[in-house]
């Protein structure tokens, strides 16, 4: 449908906002539009819904505003460590961007899905960088595709080791107990009411994800 020029600066706005909505949430499955495969996605979209049929500034929105806050905090925490272990290996002006998935990728685009698979595998159970009682985000299978062309995948890993080991009473699962596929529901009290003007402030402050060119990116740094 054609669009006149008054329409262009309205439809680059809506683009803009739908950015940072997505780089803001960090989806663990970012190929899934609805956010309902993950227990953990959809636990935080239907909090988004709840929030958003309330008043801004209401009691009910400060409050499920402030288990928006935690679920976001948790992933980007997990982001934080993922970008340690890139600049430890080099990667400090790359990290960003090796970083940055969007949900028009697909899982036919990998190039080692297998490789990329196995290292996602170990780390999730040979390291803390995620809740081990959770399956791991498959975001970063994106991510480890990427290293893998770069063949850094295994210093990756072994730098994930040896920066962020397993703690001492996370013993490895026996057969009897198994590592779980499954996401595990998170459970967050509402704990103290925020200040008024808290919630929006944290909103503004998250970065906005550009769109990455796979080819471009990966050229350069394979110079």
């Amino acid at each position: 449908v054609p669009c006149n020029s008054g329409q262009i600066p309205f439809l680059l706005c809506v683009c803009f906002l739908i950015c940072i909505f997505k780089a803001t949430n960090l989806w663990n499955e970012p190929v899934d539009s609805t956010h309902m495969e993950r227990d953990d996605d959809r636990e935080l979209y239907n909090l988004l819904q709840k929030r958003a049929k309330l008043r801004r500034g209401s009691e009910g929105y400060r409050r499920l505003s402030f288990d928006i806050s935690a679920h976001r905090q948790i992933r980007r925490e997990v982001k934080d460590r993922w970008k340690h272990i890139l600049e430890a290996l080099g990667f400090s002006a790359e990290a960003d961007g090796l970083l940055t998935v969007t949900s028009t990728m697909s899982y036919s685009s990998l190039r080692h899905p297998q490789q990329a698979r196995a290292l996602l595998t170990s780390l999730a159970t040979e390291t803390s960088l995620f809740d081990r009682h959770c399956s791991p985000p498959e975001r970063y299978l994106f991510v480890l595709d990427r290293l893998v062309v770069l063949d850094v995948g295994d210093d990756f890993l072994s730098a994930a080791r040896r920066y962020y080991p397993l703690e001492e009473d996370e013993a490895p699962h026996s057969e009897e107990e198994p590592f779980s596929e499954e996401a595990i529901l998170v459970t967050l009290s509402p704990g103290p009411e925020l200040p008024k003007g808290v919630e929006e402030e944290e909103e503004e402050e998250e970065e906005v994800a550009e769109e990455v060119d796979e080819d471009t990116l990966l050229a350069k740094l394979m110079e």
